[in-house]
């Protein structure tokens, strides 16, 4: 099986310019180069060999900012019947605050391109770092309802940039490793999300009981997060004006328009998919195991076990992945796991719990898989980043109905046997499209067939 370099080559001269730690390539890097194992940007022979530092720190960065893509948003689930009891929310706030994560994915998520080719991803993917240790600074001492949504609004934005540009890091200094470092940051959100799901109540109460502490502490490891980024940045842009000043030609502001593509499609709609089975799974499994009469204390740790099950195979499955011509298999054996468990779930929700919880916990590793696909259907850093802002806008806000949908049903029927089988049905046209998704082709390639 042909490995991640063979499929992904390592193209710097983008159609949509990012900067790199290196000016374009202009001749064949010799083998003994490609097989180099430090992190690289394409370069010129001619070009200074890139510091020592860089690889331990990308990696250090990469791991750290993944780690804070999510405390933001469970931190606050953990607390919120405190948080909104104390900021004195009314229900229509409340449920504002939480539609408000995906919608703020989409919305700034889809500016990364234009920074990314301004300023560089690295530096935007610091300032993205920076955002959302400021949101978190700033939220537990808002005063109201409005202040409060703002500041998780900041450091939402920050996590939309982070998100978009993270595939695209991967892709321009690890052309030849995407599966194995995609899924080091996965597992690595994977390991975030869950501790600040579990931690953030006993932190709070170990540290006085007031909500405003406990949702404070997650600053701390967010602007831990910020200082790997900043000798990379700064490395970035020596290297931007280095080029500038040797006469290197601008980059064009045009790219792949991945809107034109099949695949880009594909793997919007299947991104959508599977944070709408997340999101519901996170919002709504505990209550569908509590209605059929799981204690509720078993049920947190029911969904808990399912969160948990995506921090080793949140490594493993890109890894597989990126060793595959095509992804599709993967998509389907996942979107089968998730049918059995909601089958399992209007059969026999309290007999086989653990069982279903498993399962969906399986399904719901459809994510770092989208994320894999999305450095390997691009085949420039340039594709990528488009690619990547493309799908995750669009899938997140095909998200939004999902949660709200399903609370509905639940609410007019008074049971989860239509939910569930909306859900259930959601899953096939998920593992249709993560098939198509996963052909090996690229988004470049497709437009170029269309012109």
């Amino acid at each position: 099986m042909p490995d991640d370099h063979t499929r992904t080559p390592n193209t710097a001269n983008t159609p949509n310019g990012p900067s790199t730690l290196a000016a374009p390539r202009r001749h064949p890097a010799p083998p003994a180069q490609r097989a180099a194992s430090a992190p690289r940007p394409a370069a010129p022979s001619a070009e200074p060999a890139q510091p020592g530092w860089l690889g331990p720190v990308l990696v250090l960065g990469i791991v750290l900012a993944a780690l804070n893509l999510r405390p933001a948003i469970t931190s606050l689930g953990a607390l919120f019947e405190e948080a909104r009891t104390g900021l004195g929310m009314n229900g229509t706030v409340a449920g504002l605050i939480t539609s408000v994560p995906a919608l703020c994915f989409a919305v700034f998520g889809i500016t990364a391109p234009r920074l990314s080719r301004r300023f560089g991803p690295a530096a935007v993917v610091c300032a993205g770092m920076a955002a959302v240790a400021a949101g978190l600074l700033i939220r537990p001492f808002a005063q109201g309802a409005a202040g409060f949504l703002a500041a998780s609004a900041l450091s939402l934005a920050g996590i939309a940039l982070t998100n978009v540009l993270l595939p695209v890091i991967v892709k321009r200094w690890f052309p030849d490793r995407v599966g194995t470092m995609t899924g080091l940051y996965s597992m690595a959100l994977a390991i975030g999300t869950s501790l600040a799901a579990a931690a953030t109540v006993p932190l709070t109460s170990a540290l006085g009981g007031n909500w405003r502490t406990g949702l404070l502490v997650w600053a701390l490891p967010a602007a831990a997060a910020v200082l790997p980024w900043l000798p990379i940045a700064a490395a970035a842009r020596r290297d931007r004006r280095r080029a500038a000043a040797g006469g290197g030609a601008p980059a064009p502001r045009t790219g792949p328009s991945v809107v034109r593509s099949r695949t880009a499609w594909a793997l919007a709609g299947y991104f959508g998919l599977q944070a709408t089975g997340a999101y519901v799974t996170m919002g709504w499994l505990p209550q569908i195991f509590r209605d059929a009469g799981v204690s509720a204390g078993s049920a947190g740790v029911l969904l808990a076990v399912t969160m948990v099950m995506g921090v080793p195979l949140a490594f493993v499955i890109p890894g597989l992945a990126g060793r595959m011509r095509n992804q599709g298999a993967i998509a389907a054996v996942l979107g089968a796991f998730g049918l059995a468990g909601y089958a399992g779930l209007q059969l026999a929700p309290a007999a086989g719990a653990w069982a279903w919880a498993l399962l969906l916990g399986l399904s719901n590793c459809a994510f770092p898989l989208a994320i894999t696909m999305i450095g390997l259907r691009a085949r420039t850093p340039g594709g990528v980043v488009r690619l990547s802002a493309f799908a995750q806008c669009t899938g997140y806000l095909l998200s939004l109905p999902g949660p709200l949908l399903i609370g509905a049903l639940y609410q007019h029927t008074g049971g989860w046997d239509l939910p569930l089988a909306v859900m259930a049905g959601l899953l096939v046209p998920q593992i249709a499209l993560g098939v198509l998704a996963g052909r090996d082709r690229t988004v470049e390639a497709e437009c170029a067939v269309r012109d």
